[in-house]
């Protein structure tokens, strides 16, 4: 599970109220889980105000919405820092390698990004996606269109289901990790196990090898 912060950090003068909550609603939310955690308690633990809290984000959820779309918005950034190979491939390897490293490398967000991230909202059925989200896909999607055109991707297969494929494999490695640090689970992998798997995907559906196996 991931360690906490010294609270004296979420509580520094250095740092705006606005950051403080964000810092104190990621280590408590991947502490105790988003329902078990009270504004209030943020509120606390950032040194502030439960009305600040609700003045920079509206509620509990919005919070939470600002913690993932931050997230993301830092492992779009290092893909696009990557973009500039001109091998389809790597382009798109590069994206999905910003999502492992970035949560990775930030235990508390890999929680909630793989835990919290397709959360129903509390006040209708709308899932609560991230705008990240929605950009990095289209990033992964970008690839994928550029690998078509290049014949390195069979006509037969439907780009959105790819695209979802790759995503969804990449988040779902990153939190069975999540679930095997919270209780009796394997999953002991490396980033370059995932690397290798997501290099090995890449190849099975090029035209090629699918008439090869027709």
């Amino acid at each position: 599970m991931a360690q906490s912060l010294d609270p004296a950090v979420s509580s520094s003068p250095a740092l705006s109220s606005h950051d403080r909550i964000l810092s104190a609603g990621k280590r408590l939310f991947a502490r105790n889980g988003y329902e078990n955690t009270s504004t209030v308690a943020i509120a606390r633990e950032a040194g502030t105000s439960e009305s600040q809290l609700m003045k920079h984000f509206g509620s509990k959820q919005g919070l939470l919405s600002s913690i993932l779309d931050r997230g993301w918005s830092r492992v779009v950034e290092r893909a696009h820092a990557l973009d500039g190979s001109t091998s389809a491939t790597t382009k798109l390897l590069n994206a999905l390698e910003s999502l492992v490293v970035v949560l990775q490398n930030d235990p508390e967000l890999q929680e909630l990004m793989t835990l919290e991230g397709c959360r129903v909202r509390k006040d209708s059925r709308d899932v609560l996606i991230s705008r990240g989200h929605k950009q990095f896909s289209e990033i992964v999607e970008t690839h994928l269109v550029e690998l078509r055109r290049a014949g390195e991707i069979a006509a037969a297969v439907n780009l959105d289901a790819f695209r979802s494929a790759l995503v969804g494999m990449a988040e779902g490695l990153l939190r069975d990790q999540v679930v095997a640090n919270r209780s009796d689970f394997r999953a002991e992998y490396s980033f370059d196990d995932i690397r290798k798997l997501l290099e090995m995907v890449l190849p099975a559906v090029r035209p090629d090898l699918r008439e090869a196996v027709s």
